[in-house]
C-alpha cells in the first residue's frame, strides 16, 4: 500500500469533496413527501394481508371447530 503525505491527502479530500452535488430544498422535501407516502401505503397494505390472513384463520377454525 503506497503512502501519501498528509499534504496531498488533504487536496484529494478537497478534490473528492467538492465533487459533492448538494439536494436544493425542494428535493429533500419531495423525498420526504414520497417516503411518508410510501411508508403509508406499505402500511396499509400490510394491514389489509393482515386482516385477510385473521380472517381466513377465523374462519377455518370455525369451521374446523
Amino acid at each position: 500500500m503506497a503512502t501519501t503525505n498528509p499534504l496531498q491527502f488533504i487536496q484529494q479530500v478537497r478534490a473528492e469533496v467538492s465533487k459533492i452535488v448538494w439536494p436544493t430544498r425542494r428535493e429533500v422535501m419531495l423525498t420526504t413527501v414520497m417516503v411518508f407516502i410510501m411508508a403509508a401505503l406499505t402500511a396499509v397494505f400490510f394491514a389489509l394481508v393482515d386482516l385477510l390472513i385473521k380472517t381466513g384463520l377465523q374462519g377455518l377454525l370455525a369451521l374446523v371447530g
